[in-house]
């Protein structure tokens, strides 16, 4: 089997409500999405999608996606796109670094195999786990009451998990922190999000202000080093999510004691294929995680729900579908919320098929 095309497809997928991060800083209300197709000498046709979360929140943007796979694509036709390792290494050696370039790519190779093999990608990741995966409510920034009704939201599609994004300033975190944990009832939780908005000593102060109960923090500052000095100085559990972008990131972490978890994102680390091994690395080593996408349609939440579904449930906490979240629906089946729990779908590959009205025409055709 030989890539013979790759076509790839451009889609604005606006926001249903705007959203802003990391204490307001970073503001969204779309998202650039490139999705992918593959097409085989065997007629078998994989897809995939990559989608940063805008162009502000990671060295990430939409039309660097596409600007990369150009460069990508005349090292990978005529390859056999079953060989996923291989793949991969032949775009890191074609272009390297750029990881959130190579995520789309990745997936629909891995779609490719499943269809091929009459598997879905949970049970190529290690096998099925007879587990309802957790979707977690992302809670944007805002007043206290606005970030309420945000919950009540979530609460209305069945979910009990809300993860809250702060980072504005001391006296207003605490203040967002007490009112959520005073209107959550006892079978739900919270994590609060900082997205890298805190200095250390702004740390210190909310996380040790918060005597009441143990939450999750999630990347409360920049870098690695300054999230590690919080970690030796709190009792809170830290969540390392936007500094963990490759395997030795999380092999350093653990040997840190830096974190209790991780948000292991599929574009950010650059796919499917990097995604289990460092899945695998915190199976191994006791390290929880969300298992989940930077942002993207149906199509890349189905690819980030599988990885979760052949994940041990003593290791994941929970995954997040941002295809909730928008206005635009780019494909049919996939990983949907059932209450407030998700599954990946049984048919071969990724189990989604791609609604050609809404990604029009091709915006690029490599043969």
């Amino acid at each position: 089997m030989k890539i013979s095309c790759i076509s790839v497809y451009q889609v604005t997928l606006p926001l249903e409500h705007p959203y802003r991060l990391s204490g307001g800083r970073l503001y969204f209300d779309q998202l650039d999405s490139t999705i992918v197709a593959i097409d085989t000498d065997e007629g078998i046709r994989g897809w995939g999608e990559g989608c940063p979360w805008g162009s502000t929140y990671l060295p990430a943007f939409g039309r660097g996606i596409r600007a990369g796979i150009e460069e990508l694509v005349p090292q990978l036709l005529g390859l056999d796109p079953r060989r996923t390792d291989l793949i991969y290494r032949t775009m890191d050696t074609a272009l390297p670094g750029h990881p959130y370039i190579k995520s789309a790519l990745d997936m629909a190779c891995w779609d490719i195999l499943g269809k091929a093999t009459g598997l879905p990608l949970c049970e190529l990741f290690g096998g099925r786990i007879d587990q309802a995966i957790t979707i977690q409510n992302s809670v944007p920034t805002g007043t206290p009451e606005e970030m309420i009704e945000s919950i009540k939201r979530g609460q209305a599609r069945g979910e009990t998990v809300h993860t809250c994004k702060i980072g504005a300033d001391v006296a207003l975190d605490i203040e967002r922190i007490k009112a959520i944990a005073a209107y959550l009832p006892p079978n739900e939780s919270a994590t609060f999000d900082v997205n890298r908005a805190w200095l250390v000593d702004d740390g210190m102060r909310v996380m040790n202000a918060v005597t009441d109960c143990l939450f999750y923090f999630e990347q409360p500052c920049e870098t690695y080093e300054e999230c590690l000095q919080l970690r030796q100085v709190t009792h809170h559990p830290i969540i390392l999510d936007e500094c963990v972008q490759r395997y030795g990131d999380i092999v350093r972490a653990q040997a840190d004691n830096a974190c209790e978890a991780i948000g292991l994102k599929i574009n950010r680390v650059g796919g499917l294929t990097k995604a289990k091994r460092i899945r695998d690395f915190c199976v191994e080593t006791g390290i929880r995680m969300n298992i989940e996408e930077c942002g993207g349609s149906i199509i890349a939440d189905t690819g980030a729900v599988h990885l979760a579904q052949s994940t041990p449930e003593t290791h994941l906490r929970a995954t997040w579908l941002c295809h909730e979240m928008l206005t635009v629906e780019t494909a049919e089946g996939g990983a949907r919320n059932q209450g407030g729990k998700t599954f990946a779908p049984d048919a071969p590959g990724l189990g989604v098929k791609p609604k050609m009205d809404v990604l029009g025409e091709a915006i690029a055709v490599y043969q």
